[in-house]
């Protein structure tokens, strides 16, 4: 399994607060079968800005050695969409804006308070002639699209794409978001499913008990298309069939 979002790096976010956590948070997921992960740290927002690609591609570089080479790591990040994001892209080296895995593929994280007044489909759009991949980031999270699937029809019809988190699926929010995230996945909306890791214990790594759940409700191929397929045609850049 390969899993696309992550908060591994250490002491950048939210996430894995030291190198040692960050470390066992690898290690565990590794021992659960991820063979990759890829760090995606907050990005633009206003309490982790993280605009600074080489110091992160450091820490990883540094999280990698002590890993080991299980699982392979790649850089990205959850990048918070405002009005300016386009423009940002526009920019050289994308304003430090930071890809998922050096790929056309963009993790999108909305306010989870509401688009507040973002034309979404518009976006999608613009950013798919601008020959990115748009994925957005738990979108049982955001209030217009779990209320509305018909808004997440008309971003799929634009391209984008969507990412559940591990978690809700297996109830680990409450039945409520469980209900939410079935209703997503069985409206063939969504395209990956990832762990969104914070730490070892409230927000753990590891993906194989959700993986169980899609072979037991949707077949073995619906498991391996959201949690290897899709995944690794991110890492290898290339547009998901």
């Amino acid at each position: 399994m390969i899993d696309v979002h992550s908060h591994i790096l250490p002491a950048v976010d939210d996430g894995a607060e030291s190198m040692e956590v960050a470390v066992e948070m690898c290690r565990l997921a590794a021992r659960d079968g991820c063979t990759a992960i890829l760090a995606t740290p907050h990005q633009r927002t206003p309490t982790w800005w993280n605009c600074e690609p080489e110091a992160l591609r450091a820490k990883l570089e540094s999280l990698q050695s002590a890993v080991g080479d299980t699982p392979r790591l790649y850089l990205g990040a959850e990048v918070r969409v405002d009005d300016s994001l386009l423009s940002v892209l526009a920019e050289p080296g994308y304003g430090g804006t930071l890809t998922l895995a050096g790929s056309r593929y963009l993790l999108l994280e909305f306010n989870r308070r509401g688009l507040g007044g973002l034309d979404v489909e518009g976006l999608a759009q613009e950013l798919r002639l601008a020959g990115w991949r748009p994925i957005f980031a738990h979108p049982e999270f955001i209030p217009e699209l779990m209320n509305d699937l018909d808004i997440m029809r008309r971003l799929t019809d634009k391209k984008a794409m969507f990412q559940l988190t591990a978690m809700s699926l297996t109830g680990g929010f409450g039945r409520r978001r469980r209900a939410i995230a079935e209703r997503m996945l069985e409206a063939g909306l969504i395209d990956f499913i990832a762990s969104d890791a914070h730490d070892l214990s409230r927000r753990p790594p590891g993906l194989s008990r959700v993986f169980r759940l899609l072979e037991q409700t949707g077949g073995e191929s619906l498991a391996r298309r959201l949690l290897f397929e899709n995944p690794l045609a991110v890492v290898e850049d290339r547009p998901i069939q």
